[in-house]
């Protein structure tokens, strides 16, 4: 993409941001990605330290998650295994393009996060909805953590005190809403109480590495299958023509990385778009691999019956299936505070933002705030965890918001960006890319919407 000449954040100063007033939404990074502060690149020493092979390690770390143990239930929906690597296939083709369109406007308007890039391109209503959408999607993927966390933890404590899975537990101490709190309040809460979390690094390395086992274990049981195992019904087809879009949410959860994609094209040692494109790209394929793994030989072990977390198929008595629970539980503790730790930098954002007040000014309530903030996310979140125990539900509420991050966001910034270009004539490059744009935020509305709408309709019709 050439990036031509122009203003495009005219209107970026519309509420009077500051550098000091936005330093807390410049918070939103992985934080496994060291970038140089924006002082430092305006003296020209903007290069950062990490290399094409560690963008690529940090942005597959970013992608995969818990979010692989629904790609069972989402080839399922698909109708088939045939459907649901074609729609990836398809999908991933915008889903690269939308990492490389977020590089793109970083440079074009030097910022360095996602939100901060939708702002000084798009301006102040679509950034103050994006500010928003990531509040309420980490807010969100929050909860879906806590009910994994139960999810895991119900199949583990069955296999300790060798009960009947079918019979339910007897004793308080192994109610799954006990279980969950008392896992939250002890380890979730202190970790995500901290003003920073540089430290979480460690842990997420070894999550990933607890994601690839979960995927080995589930292509290795459908290769010698447990000989209790009954034969399954596998469909092939879609029980309706609409029915392979809901597997998009699913699609979209577990490829959406987009968010943290910016401070990490800002953190390599050579931020150029075409190397970018590169580093998604391999990036995008091994994630795809390792989701198409999980997603294939989780469905044909156990068909159109495959939970929506695929673990829960699983007998409670696998030794090497109870340790990707463990690993699964691994994963969603450290990244339940990352996620947290997200969504408040942008309320942050949005309220120094909105007062006009310096973060010098509010360094002595700013203690007082982010206690109160964390304490009533993590209760609200625990509370909706314990009342809805279906994490499909919540995936495909969460699932749209994501598409948003991936396609309509981006697609805006396109759009605007070569709006804002001054040329003498529109080549046809110019058009293809704004029509690329248009396409974008159709197909990310559409998704949004259709999601949406059936996610209300299955909670009414429930």
């Amino acid at each position: 993409m050439a990036q031509g000449t122009g203003s495009i954040n005219s209107d970026y100063k519309d509420w009077e941001w500051s550098d000091d007033a936005g330093e807390r939404a410049r918070l939103l990074q992985s934080p496994s990605v060291e970038t140089v502060p924006k002082s430092a690149e305006s003296q020209g020493n903007g290069l950062g330290a990490t290399s094409a092979l560690g963008a690529v390690f940090i942005v597959v770390n970013a992608a995969l998650g818990a979010g692989l143990l629904n790609f069972p239930a989402a080839f399922s929906m698909a109708g088939g295994v045939a459907a649901g690597v074609t729609l990836q296939m398809c999908m991933l083709i915008f889903i690269i393009g939308g990492l490389v369109i977020l590089a793109y406007c970083s440079q074009a308007s030097n910022e360095r996060t996602y939100q901060e890039v939708v702002w000084a391109v798009c301006g102040k209503v679509p950034g103050v909805l994006c500010e928003v959408a990531i509040a309420v999607y980490t807010f969100g993927t929050c909860i879906a953590f806590l009910i994994i966390i139960g999810d895991q933890e119900d199949k583990i404590i069955a296999a300790l005190v060798k009960e009947p899975e079918e019979a339910g537990s007897s004793h308080w101490y192994t109610d799954r809403k006990f279980t969950i709190s008392i896992t939250a309040f002890l380890l979730i809460l202190p970790l995500s109480i901290p003003k920073e979390i540089g430290f979480q690094k460690y842990a997420s390395s070894l999550s990933v590495i607890g994601t690839w086992y979960v995927t080995a274990v589930i292509i290795i049981k459908y290769i010698w299958p447990d000989k209790e195992l009954v034969p399954v019904e596998i469909p092939t087809s879609p029980s309706t023509w609409t029915a392979v879009f809901n597997a998009m949410p699913t699609i979209c959860f577990g490829f959406q990385c987009h968010m943290s994609s910016v401070p990490v094209f800002n953190s390599m040692k050579q931020p150029e778009v075409k190397t970018w494109g590169a580093v998604v790209t391999v990036a995008m394929v091994i994630a795809l691999f390792v989701y198409t793994g999980t997603g294939v030989c989780g469905f044909l072990t156990f068909g159109a019956g495959v939970d929506q977390d695929v673990l829960m198929s699983y007998p409670s008595n696998d030794i090497p299936v109870a340790l990707a629970r463990a690993f699964i539980i691994l994963c969603v503790l450290t990244s339940y505070p990352i996620l947290h730790f997200c969504g408040r930098a942008v309320l942050e954002g949005l309220w120094l933002r909105y007062t006009g007040v310096t973060v010098e000014e509010d360094v002595v309530r700013e203690r007082r705030r982010r206690m109160l903030q964390t304490i009533s996310w993590f209760l609200l979140t625990l509370l909706l965890a314990l009342f809805i125990p279906d994490i499909g539900k919540v995936i495909s509420v969460i699932g749209g918001l994501a598409a948003c991050f991936i396609f309509v966001f981006p697609g805006l910034c396109l759009i605007q960006a070569k709006l804002s270009e001054i040329q003498e004539t529109r080549a046809i490059s110019w058009w293809a890319q704004v029509s690329y744009g248009v396409f974008m935020v159709t197909l990310g509305a559409f998704i949004f919407g259709q999601t949406t709408a059936n996610a209300i309709f299955l909670d009414l019709t429930a």
